[in-house]
C-alpha cells in the first residue's frame, strides 16, 4: 500500500497540535518520524492509524481517501513505548490473538505465529506467559503480535524507549530486517537521532507540530535544508555561532577565522549562523584552514570510548564529542578547532545557504 498526508493538521482545544504536514510513505518502507517530546509524532501516528480525524487535510491509502474512517476499518498494527500482551497467555496465544479474531483456520495460525516467532527469536520461549520472559521478549512478542496480522500499516510508537542499553541496540540491528521482509509500510516515532541513523530507511524531522524536512535518512542528516532540521537531527545539540559580513569583512560572535576568509567571498552581506556537530569540533589543529575557538572547560563526561567535553565562551557553550578519554578538569582554559567543511550555514531566515565554494560534508 501506499499513504499519503496532504495537508494535514489537528487542532485541540485551539491548540495546533499537527500543522499541515504533507508525506508519501511508500510500500514495503521503513520511515521514522523523529523529534523531540511534544513534537507531535504520536499526534501524527493516531491521524493515520484512524484513531482520530483531521481539523483539515485528507489521508489517502492507495489514492482512496480514508479520512474519518476509523481504525477498525483499517488494516493496520500499532506496537507503544509499553508492552501490551495478555499476561495469562502463553507467548503463542499472544501473538495468535488477533488471528483467532479474524476466524484464521488453525493451520494458517501456526505458519503465521511460527513465521513470526522465528523471524524475531521466540522459537524457544513460546509456551511461556510474558511474566517469564525478559523486557526484550516481552517487547518482541508485541512486535511479532503486529507482524502476523500482515497488515499494511504498522505504527511503532518509540517502541524500544523502556527497554535497557543491551536489548535496544540488539533489537534495532533486527528490526530493519523485519521490516524488509514484511512489504508493510512502517511508521516507527524516536526522539533519538542514533536510533534514526541506526534504523536507516526515510526519516521525517518533526518540531512544534510541523514536518520539516523528509527524505532517505542519512540524506536529512548530511543535508538539512534549514536550521530546525540540524538541531532535531544533533544529539548531544548542535553547537551554533553568530557571524556577520559587511562590506566583504567577516565578524564572529566568538571564535576567530584562520585563512578561511576567501571561502565565503560568495556569501552576500548579511547575518548568518554557522553551526557544526558536536564531532565535528576538535582538540587538534587541522593542517589547513580552521575555525578557532577558544574557552574555559565546564565539564568533562566519559563514557568509556568516547569523552564529552562541555566548553564555555563568552557568548556560547559548545560541546565536544572525541573518540577516547579526554579528561579535563572544570576551568581549564582549551583551544578547539573547526574544518570549515564540516560547517553548515544558515542564513537570517534559518534556511540553508548554497555555498558552492564552502559545501557542508558531515564526516
Amino acid at each position: 500500500m501506499s499513504l499519503t498526508l496532504k495537508n494535514i493538521s489537528k487542532v485541540v482545544g485551539g491548540q495546533v497540535h499537527v500543522h499541515d504536514v504533507n508525506l508519501a510513505f511508500e510500500n514495503g518502507s521503513l520511515n521514522v518520524l523523529l523529534g523531540q517530546t511534544l513534537a507531535g509524532k504520536t499526534s501524527l501516528m493516531r491521524l493515520m492509524a484512524g484513531l482520530d480525524v483531521p481539523t483539515n487535510g485528507a489521508i489517502i491509502v492507495d489514492g482512496r481517501d480514508v479520512t474519518g474512517v476509523p481504525v477498525r476499518h483499517r488494516n493496520i498494527a500499532m506496537v507503544y513505548q509499553q508492552f501490551i500482551n495478555y499476561p495469562t497467555l502463553t507467548v503463542f496465544e499472544n501473538i495468535a490473538s488477533p488471528l483467532r479474531v479474524a476466524g484464521l483456520s488453525k493451520d494458517e495460525i501456526e505458519a503465521r505465529v511460527g513465521e513470526a516467532a522465528r523471524l524475531l527469536k521466540l522459537n524457544q520461549v513460546l509456551d511461556r506467559t510474558p511474566l517469564q520472559l525478559s523486557g526484550g521478549q516481552q517487547q518482541r512478542t508485541a512486535i511479532a503480535r503486529a507482524l502476523v496480522k500482515r497488515a499494511e500499516l504498522v505504527l511503532m510508537d518509540e517502541p524500544l524507549a523502556n527497554l535497557d542499553y543491551k536489548l535496544r541496540e540488539e533489537l534495532r540491528e533486527e528490526l530493519p530486517r523485519v521490516f524488509s521482509t514484511s512489504g508493510a509500510v512502517f511508521v516507527y516515532a524516536t526522539t533519538e537521532p542514533t536510533e534514526a541513523l541506526l534504523l536507516g530507511g526515510n526519516t521525517a524531522t518533526l518540531c512544534e507540530g510541523r514536518a520539516t524536512q523528509y527524505g532517505r535518512t542519512a540524506d536529512v542528516y548530511r543535508n538539512p535544508k534549514d536550521l530546525t532540521t540540524a538541531r532535531v537531527f544533533s544529539d548531544p545539540p548542535l553547537n551554533i555561532v553568530g557571524m556577520e559580513k559587511r562590506n566583504g569583512q567577516l565578524a564572529l560572535a566568538t571564535g576567530k577565522f584562520d585563512s578561511v576568509e576567501t571561502l565565503f567571498s560568495r556569501l552576500a552581506d548579511g547575518a548568518y549562523t554557522l553551526a557544526f556537530r558536536a564531532h565535528q569540533l576538535r582538540f587538534n589543529r587541522p593542517s589547513g584552514p580552521s575555525l578557532q575557538f577558544s574557552g574555559t572547560v565546564a565539564v568533562s563526561e566519559i563514557t568509556g570510548s568516547e569523552s564529552f567535553v562541555h566548553i564555555e565562551m563568552p557568548s556560547a557553550r559548545f560541546v565536544a564529542l572525541a573518540s577516547g578519554v579526554h579528561r579535563y578538569e572544570p576551568g581549564t582554559d582549551i583551544e578547539t578547532f573547526v574544518d570549515p567543511a564540516d560547517i553548515f550555514i544558515f542564513d537570517g531566515s534559518g534556511r540553508l545557504s548554497g555555498l558552492p565554494s564552502i559545501s557542508p560534508i558531515v564526516r
